[in-house]
């Protein structure tokens, strides 16, 4: 008997048939049904892409890829720890401690492509071009980012500034 490949057909045909009870698996795994519904769907359009051939039980192979996949992603949750917004993970040159917090909050309320930049320029210490480099695209669009990002910054920080003065005027 010839081996015979998934189709694109035979896919969406085991997907529409098994494709809620995935998302209900991978959900038991996770506890996380958008985190499972993504799963599921990475997971049939791995099936799409690849030389896949045809299973002798698609639902069990489907069951059993589905439940690696949500077992891996828990894992991976497990090792992520966010970063504490009460201590100072990032030290401040005075070395005060509610500088260098609201400096963080400050940096984590940035837009990730412009947080990137300013720790790879200012902490890291690379050049635009190395920055740039380093994330595929211009150095002019690297010094843009810089540049609107120091904006940004200053202005939450002046803002923090003004909230603090203005609370220490109010509790007195």
């Amino acid at each position: 008997m010839p081996e015979r490949h998934l189709s694109a057909a035979d896919v969406r045909s085991i997907y529409d048939r098994h494709g809620p009870a995935l998302v209900a698996c991978a959900s038991s795994v996770l506890s996380d049904y958008p985190l499972a519904e993504d799963i599921v769907h990475n997971v049939f359009l791995r099936a799409l892409r690849g030389d896949l051939l045809l299973p002798d039980s698609p639902s069990a192979y489907f069951y059993r890829a589905v439940k690696n996949a949500a077992l891996n992603a828990r894992r991976d949750r497990q090792r992520e720890s966010p970063l504490p917004t009460d201590s100072a993970w990032l030290l401040h040159k005075s070395g005060d401690r509610a500088v260098s917090i609201a400096l963080q909050r400050a940096l984590d309320r940035l837009p990730a492509d412009q947080r990137e930049i300013v720790i790879l320029h200012h902490w890291l210490g690379c050049t635009f071009e190395e920055a740039a480099g380093a994330l595929g695209i211009s150095a002019n669009t690297a010094a843009s980012r810089y540049r609107y990002a120091l904006l940004k910054l200053r202005e939450q920080l002046q803002d923090s500034q003004k909230t603090e003065a203005s609370e220490n005027v109010a509790g007195r």
